[in-house]
């Protein structure tokens, strides 16, 4: 007499639980994940065969621009940003509504002097971003504002980092006169961003 072979039944695997993981993971790096912002000029840094990476955390930086104009970015945090905010306008005798205390904290870099920062914060936030000829955060020998926000943002915390970002087509002197301020409030451990040789940025 023939054995009956037993009906074989298909191997149903439940994907749910797989689901749920792979949901939780894109949400989490959605929420993580920190976009870079872009410049506020182009600006193309020299090359280097350095591959340090820059500390996300604490971090204000400089760019300059092929022209030799100065954009400081400080720190991410709004209520330091507005510390910061109030320090300066105590330093220059220039006062700051609620309003554009609140502005500061968005904007992305600051490229104006001091006497132009409350007209440029009153101004919407896409026309911000749309501003164009701005004459950047002076830095001279007889005007140092770029070195008095980085020593004011020092003075909130000391644990500050700088990264410092300048166009390979930028004239040294230039970069020089905030080199020269920062030896003057004895700050000289800076980063300097390059782009990678062999790689554009």
């Amino acid at each position: 007499m023939a054995r009956v072979k037993p009906k074989r039944h298909g191997v149903v695997t439940d994907m749910t639980a797989m689901c749920d993981v792979a949901f939780l993971l894109l949400t989490f790096f959605i929420l993580t994940t920190q976009f870079k912002k872009p410049d506020v000029e182009q600006i193309k840094p020299p090359s280097s065969i350095s591959e340090k990476i820059l500390p996300d955390a604490s971090l204000m930086s400089v760019n300059v621009t092929p022209g030799g104009k100065f954009y400081f970015q400080p720190v991410e945090n709004g209520t330091e940003r507005i510390q910061l905010l109030e320090n300066m306008g105590q330093k220059y005798g220039v006062s700051f509504t609620d309003a554009e205390k609140v502005a500061f904290t968005k904007v992305q870099a600051i490229g104006v002097p001091m006497t132009q920062l409350k007209s440029y914060l009153d101004l919407p936030e896409d026309e911000q971003k749309a501003f164009k000829g701005a004459p950047g955060v002076p830095m001279d020998s007889t005007n140092k504002q770029l070195v008095d926000w980085i020593q004011q943002s020092l003075a909130i915390n000391p644990d500050y980092k700088l990264a410092i970002k300048g166009d390979v087509n930028t004239e040294y002197p230039k970069v020089k006169s905030l080199f020269e301020g920062l030896r003057d409030i004895d700050f000289l451990k800076f980063w300097l961003i390059t782009s990678q040789e062999g790689k554009t940025e």
